[in-house]
């Protein structure tokens, strides 16, 4: 700051600010909060600027969410929406291997199955984290650590921008578990990459690669993350040296199989995951919102959320009632196969037997859910 600068904000500004927040500052286990200092575009310290780095921690878990977990990230948003000399939030996750696999299988098999009125409840959080971000005073940018799945993709998309590693994976889980991605997929997938493809994660659930989700508009930008031999390598296990394939159809980003995938799968185990150019992308972009006028820019991406904000604002509610009574039936039963399996089991149930006992016009009886269990005979 110039002197002349420092010298009116001595005269002018209040000796006693007031505190907007709704309680003091609480710290959540499992929620890190953390002010990093603000950088400029030169890389240099700006004093008395900062970033919030907000971090799920709970890697053993693959930074899934839990009940005590919403509730931090909700206070956390609002702090860091309330301080005054914060620029920027950076909402990421703990390790290289998950940014966020969505809500708590364990949490949810044990204590909501069968509970729809105390799954409700769970709701209510669950949209007030995500309107948290979506109302976020700064900008928020999504640094995506590792695997975005489930509600972590949800919660990944309620952020204005996202920066990923390219060895993450993006994708939806709900119809293969019990559950419908309508936490917020529904409301932002077809905004931002199209119905179709909309369609294609939010029923099938099948991933999208880190470059394929660049590619589609999921992400602004990737950087590589595996280091072999000291120098960066793309993903080794996603197509990333053509474009087209001999028919026309684009096949950048999609994964490899056969020998290809073989291949690939040896180098990854040569390599170390590094993610220092992603944490250099992270910065960069902080210091590019830094260097705007404040209140232009809080506008702009206030009036650019709208899309997103009136798809959710729109459903947030029903959706919360249909999650809640869904617990009565294929959530209490899918999130306990998940929960219940293994590797030689798998996590999911039977499909087919099911629809087949519904096509019988079979009632849901705790019976029916013990047949489907995986590993049930």
């Amino acid at each position: 700051m110039n002197p002349t600068t420092q010298k009116l904000v001595e005269q002018n500004a209040p000796t006693k600010l007031v505190d907007h927040n709704l309680v003091p500052e609480t710290v959540c286990p499992g929620v890190l909060y953390e002010k990093r200092p603000a950088r400029n575009l030169k890389g240099e310290v700006v004093p008395g600027l900062y970033n919030v780095w907000i971090s799920l921690d709970n890697p053993k878990q693959y930074n899934s969410y839990t009940t005590d977990m919403v509730k931090g990230l909700i206070l956390a948003f609002r702090a860091a929406s309330c301080a005054r000399d914060v620029a920027t939030v950076v909402f990421t996750a703990v390790g290289d291997k998950a940014f966020c696999t969505g809500g708590n299988t364990k949490e949810y098999a044990e204590y909501y199955a069968g509970n729809p009125q105390e799954y409700r409840q769970y709701m209510r959080l669950f949209n007030d984290m995500v309107s948290a971000i979506l109302g976020c005073d700064k900008p928020v940018i999504c640094r995506v650590n590792g695997m975005r799945i489930g509600g972590g993709q949800e919660i990944g998309m309620a952020a204005d921008f996202t920066v990923a590693q390219d060895l993450a994976n993006f994708g939806q889980a709900g119809p293969k578990h019990g559950s419908a991605a309508i936490g917020g997929a529904t409301d932002f997938l077809p905004i931002m990459i199209g119905c179709e493809q909309a369609m294609v994660s939010g029923t099938l659930c099948e991933p999208f690669s880190a470059h394929k989700a660049n590619r589609l508009g999921i992400c602004m930008q990737i950087v590589p993350a595996l280091k072999v031999d000291g120098k960066f390598v793309a993903n080794p296990l996603v197509i990333t040296d053509r474009y087209l394939d001999e028919f026309g159809r684009i096949i950048h980003g999609e994964f490899k199989t056969g020998d290809e995938l073989a291949a690939g799968k040896e180098l990854m185990k040569r390599g170390e995951i590094d993610l220092s150019l992603l944490d250099e992308a992270v910065e960069k972009l902080c210091a590019k919102l830094i260097s705007t006028f404040p209140e232009c820019l809080t506008k702009s991406f206030e009036e650019l959320r709208k899309p997103k904000l009136d798809a959710w604002n729109r459903n947030k509610e029903n959706s919360r009632a249909w999650l809640a009574l869904n617990m009565m039936n294929e959530a209490r039963t899918g999130f306990r196969a998940f929960n219940e399996g293994n590797k030689e089991t798998g996590r999911e149930i039977e499909f087919t037997d099911l629809r087949q006992a519904l096509a019988k016009g079979m009632p849901w009886t705790p019976e029916l859910i013990e047949s489907l269990m995986p590993g049930a005979k």
